[in-house]
């Protein structure tokens, strides 16, 4: 079963969606703005997003924009817009599908399965990765576990993917564009969203950006993740 977030600010279909979503056995958080959704997603992890485009505090494009900034993981949109260019535009901008309003559960218990086979089909390609060790630092991306001096730390889905690719170049500087490419799947976008990430993950390590242990920022250049005590 899947862990499911519902942005829907109508309380009616609000509250069926959880309902139906909880009959089915999946455990479910429900919000009623973007903002709300974007705070939930960077402390929680989910398996799928249930996305409105209709909410009172901001259009659901620019929220699933502000969503994809963050994490990747899989956004279905519910939307009663059905002009196909739009529905295009959706897709592209980083949604995994959409539905129409007004939908049945069946259709909604059809999509988030499809959705979910093709997020759990590749987090299974590929040969498996090597567990990394950078000082008391420990990532296994194939089980997306991270501990640090033997306690697990939790982690949202876009905080494992920044420190598992830094942690998987020990030492070396990686420059904010290719964090953006390879991390964020992006080829450009605004360097705040590197820093905010950065300082939940320094947090989370026990640091700060005026006293690092493990993650050292050099200004104008890049990023790079290195055990306590090394040369620099």
């Amino acid at each position: 079963m899947a862990s499911v977030l519902v942005v829907e600010d109508d309380q009616f279909v609000r509250s069926a969606l959880i309902r139906h979503l909880t009959d089915a056995s999946h455990t479910v958080r429900s919000v009623g703005t973007a903002l709300e959704a974007l705070r939930e997603v960077a402390h929680f992890r989910f398996d799928v997003v249930i996305l409105d485009l209709g909410l009172p505090d901001l259009d659901g494009s620019e929220a699933l924009k502000m969503l994809r900034g963050i994490t990747d993981v899989p956004v279905i949109v519910a939307t009663a817009r059905d002009d196909e260019t739009e529905i295009v535009r959706l897709l592209n901008a980083g949604a995994d599908d959409y539905l129409t309003k007004p939908f049945s559960v069946e259709h909604l218990s059809a999509r988030m399965a499809a959705v979910l086979r093709r997020a759990r089909s590749g987090a299974g390609e590929g040969e498996p990765s090597p567990v990394i060790r950078v000082g008391g630092l420990t990532v296994d991306p194939l089980r997306r576990q991270a501990e640090l001096d033997g306690a697990r730390l939790d982690l949202t889905r876009r905080e494992f993917d920044l420190l598992a690719f830094l942690a998987g170049r020990p030492g070396v500087v990686v420059p904010r564009k290719e964090l953006l490419a390879e991390v964020w799947q992006q080829s450009y976008g605004d360097d705040q969203t590197i820093d905010v990430h950065l300082s939940w993950l320094r947090r989370k390590l026990g640091e700060t950006a005026a006293s690092p242990r493990y993650l050292h920022t050099l200004r104008g250049v890049g990023v790079k993740l290195e055990p306590p005590g090394a040369p620099r």
